[in-house]
């Protein structure tokens, strides 16, 4: 299952971003406000929940130099990554695309699909918040 929000544009240099992206502890800036639980495992690992969702814990996986910061699922139970593409616009702004691969059965991927998709779209739009 892949999916990919709107590209977002960020007032950010493509190394802020990148720094930004790559101190797991700054993805709780980036949350939907509806979480339940934020917590830093170690310095490449934490753990969320969403209400009424089960916790989450994600892993740095990849990191490419203001390019792009790919986390993904520490369990491989239900394999999946999260991946932020960071690409320079100028000095000062860059554009981020977030995107999502796993692989899912049919009926879980219909149940997870809505969900995943709102989840990314938050992500995306909090970019605004770094600092």
């Amino acid at each position: 299952m892949h999916i990919e929000v709107s590209k977002k544009k960020v007032a950010k240099s493509d190394k802020e971003v990148f720094d930004f992206l790559s101190d797991i502890k700054n993805f709780k800036t980036l949350m939907p406000d509806n979480i339940d639980k934020f917590e830093v495992l170690d310095e490449k690992t934490f753990k969320f929940a969403l209400k009424g969702m089960p916790e989450i814990i994600l892993r740095l996986k990849e990191q490419f130099p203001n390019e792009k910061v790919v986390l993904g699922a520490a369990s491989d139970k239900l394999p999946f990554t999260l991946t932020g593409n960071i690409k320079a616009l100028s000095e000062n702004e860059s554009e981020v695309g977030l995107s999502f691969e796993g692989e899912f059965n049919a009926m879980m991927a219909m149940m997870i699909k809505t969900p995943i998709t709102n989840f990314m779209e938050t992500l995306s739009s909090n970019l605004d918040k770094i600092g």
